[in-house]
């Protein structure tokens, strides 16, 4: 079995996970309500998209 000969640092582990991160979701202002929705998705709040409107709001 493969067994590391010396152990690896703190700076070598972290370079490595250096693209291992969340990834923010790209967020838009809502032309309808002006808040905060996901790009391309209908918005939450008042259920528009592309200034239609798709979902009726609750």
């Amino acid at each position: 079995m493969a067994v590391p000969q010396r152990r690896t640092s703190k700076t070598r582990r972290d370079k490595r996970r250096t693209h291992f991160k969340l990834a923010v979701p790209g967020m838009v202002k809502c032309e309808q309500c002006a808040e905060l929705k996901k790009a391309h998705h209908v918005c939450k709040n008042c259920g528009s998209y592309k200034g239609r409107e798709i979902v009726q709001a609750q």
